[in-house]
């Protein structure tokens, strides 16, 4: 069946989107504002873009029309946050700080979390997280009325030391990472522990493989 965007609502247009592209990463956004307001939020429009600069983009929408969420106003006030990833013990104290707070109110605490210094930007990362991207902004794109894309340069990169195998070769143990994607509906989570693999084809295996 053929979706013409053209026609179609936003509303439905991103269910089509967000219906169908999974698992979706998950940046667990820790930002800073100008006077010291710590602020946490979980976005899944977002994933790694670019390893050399090693960049990543978080589509970040509006409160209400005109008005930038908390995420997005500290990023423009501060150009520092910070991408911490999401384990499946931590999802549910992430879904907590997706609640709509009114501006001021500290999600890490209401949840439950707890705040680590990072080392390069002024925003704290989150101590139950395995993952944090410690980053700089690149640039903030409007993407229409009411999405914003930001990208980000990771400065420093924290992992929880049980999962990293050999540091001096960066080999991560990703499966005991155990984290979490996206998923279609309203609370729709998978985790990312099911795997399978495939290999790369070399062109001179080509014709033995196609076979």
């Amino acid at each position: 069946m053929l979706f013409d965007f053209a026609g179609l609502p936003a509303h439905a247009r991103y269910k089509l989107l967000a219906s169908t592209v999974t698992p979706r990463p998950i940046a667990w956004v820790v930002s800073q504002s100008a006077t010291g307001a710590v602020n946490a939020a979980p976005f899944s429009f977002f994933n790694v873009l670019a390893g050399d600069p090693p960049t990543v983009g978080i589509s970040i929408g509006s409160r209400a029309p005109g008005v930038a969420k908390d995420t997005l106003a500290n990023i423009r006030e501060t150009s520092e946050f910070v991408v911490n990833l999401v384990s499946r013990d931590n999802a549910e104290a992430m879904n907590k700080t997706a609640t709509e707070f009114p501006p001021g109110v500290d999600e890490l605490a209401a949840a439950g979390l707890t705040r680590l210094p990072s080392v390069k930007v002024t925003p704290p990362r989150i101590a139950e997280s395995p993952v944090a991207f410690e980053c700089k902004l690149f640039q903030a794109i409007p993407l229409g009325p009411s999405n914003t894309l930001v990208l980000g340069h990771v400065v420093a990169m924290h992992v929880r030391d049980d999962a990293v195998l050999d540091a001096l070769k960066f080999y991560i143990d990703t499966p005991k990472l155990d984290l979490v994607g996206r998923m279609h509906g309203g609370g729709g989570y998978t985790t990312t522990r099911d795997q399978f693999h495939i290999a790369r084809i070399p062109l001179e295996d080509w014709d033995e493989a196609a076979g």
